[in-house]
């Protein structure tokens, strides 16, 4: 009989060691010790992260630890008018990072931006910034573009809705769906940034359907997450502080009923665990959230097996 999920590949986010978005938050981790405590931790692939190499390089790097560069992050600047000049150039580097590294999947969000980034949480309230019409039209653009960029070199868009930005609700999400062609864009689900959006990840991965092509499953810890959403968090970045990210099992993410619902949809793409902070050691809590992960699969494997 053929296992739920089998065909998936499991990796990790790096950011858990060497957070991109506040630096100041630990000591800065070796790209090379990074690699090698994935390794060791059994992942099967990684994004790129701070201090790596590129292109051959990084792909000699991965390939000496069995590695595989499971996909690269584009952050676009963005506006209320849409990407700023330089989004697509940006979005065209990282593609070729990803194509000369041997990597997979092309993960593309926007970047934080004034406004939204203290509505995080809350975009949805009165007077959050929000794309002009304009705008989304320009975005969609945007992606449909680098989107056959990527295609014509053999990878998948992916794009990541992000607290902070100016896709972030579930409303957002759906129009940006309507808007670009599912054959050049696809979705990146996070599970983390889909809850503190104000979204459901089942939900949303019953809406997408097949356009997830690409997840990061990350959970959320219930305190930090009401505070951002009642405002005694001021922005993302202090959530960030506050550890709203925690280890898989630890927060609100139904872990166990989203395999179910990827697995009723045959998903074979990637598994990436994600953790932009943490209050324990940066391997400690990779190694946590690895073995809740591979319980669930073991467990959503044996009661197929008895049904």
């Amino acid at each position: 009989m053929t296992q739920p999920l089998a065909g998936v590949s499991i990796g990790i986010v790096p950011i858990i060691w060497n957070n991109a978005d506040i630096t100041d938050l630990a000591p800065r981790v070796e790209a090379s010790t990074v690699m090698d405590e994935v390794a060791r931790l059994g992942f099967d692939g990684l994004q790129d992260g701070i201090g790596f190499p590129s292109g051959r390089a990084l792909k000699a790097a991965l390939a000496k630890r069995g590695l595989r560069l499971a996909e690269v992050y584009a952050a676009l600047p963005c506006s209320v008018d849409g990407p700023e000049a330089e989004a697509l150039e940006i979005g065209r580097r990282r593609l070729n990072d990803l194509h000369d590294g041997g990597g997979e999947v092309l993960v593309v969000a926007l970047r934080f931006s004034p406004g939204r980034l203290e509505r995080a949480g809350r975009a949805d309230s009165p007077g959050t910034p929000t794309l002009t019409a304009s705008g989304w039209k320009k975005l969609a653009a945007t992606l449909e573009t680098l989107g056959n960029d990527a295609v014509a070199l053999g990878h998948p868009l992916a794009f990541h809705s992000h607290a902070g930005t100016f896709v972030e609700t579930p409303a957002e999400l759906a129009r940006l769906a309507e808007l670009t062609d599912p054959a050049l864009v696809g979705f990146c689900l996070d599970t983390g940034h889909t809850i503190v959006g104000g979204g459901d990840p089942l939900a949303t991965l019953r809406r997408l359907g097949r356009r997830v092509v690409h997840v990061h499953l990350k959970d959320v810890a219930a305190e930090p997450l009401e505070a951002i959403r009642s405002g005694r968090l001021p922005d993302f970045l202090e959530a960030l502080r506050a550890r709203i990210f925690t280890e898989l099992g630890g927060g609100v993410l139904p872990v166990a009923a989203l395999l179910d619902e990827l697995a009723d949809r045959d998903y074979e793409g990637w598994l990436m665990v994600e953790q932009d902070t943490t209050w324990n050691p940066p391997s400690e809590s990779a190694a946590v959230s690895r073995r809740v992960l591979d319980f669930a699969l073991r467990m959503q494997s044996e009661a197929e097996a008895a049904a």
